[in-house]
């Protein structure tokens, strides 16, 4: 079963670390459009907050496999978010 606590930490460093690697892309390339790193930043935020909600979620009949399902959505996001960074 995956721990509730190191889901959120997982969620919180992986997010932020998407972040910061936006804003350094953004800094390392001043002339490039500041609008794609904005959708990034806003669809990784976005994505924290959903995932926040559902691992808040104590309605699930099987809490242990409704967590590692989480984990599994998070790093399908998290990878699909990086892939739009590597692109730019």
């Amino acid at each position: 079963m995956a721990s509730i606590k190191h889901l959120k930490r997982d969620l919180n460093y992986v997010m932020g670390d998407i972040i910061e690697a936006a804003y350094i892309h953004q800094m390392a390339n001043p002339k490039a459009d500041p609008k794609t790193i904005d959708e990034i930043v806003d669809e990784a935020v976005a994505t924290y907050d959903e995932m926040i909600v559902k691992i808040n979620d104590r309605s699930q009949e099987n809490r242990g496999k409704h967590l590692q399902q989480l984990n599994r959505e998070l790093e399908q996001k998290a990878t699909g978010l990086i892939e739009k960074l590597n692109t730019l």
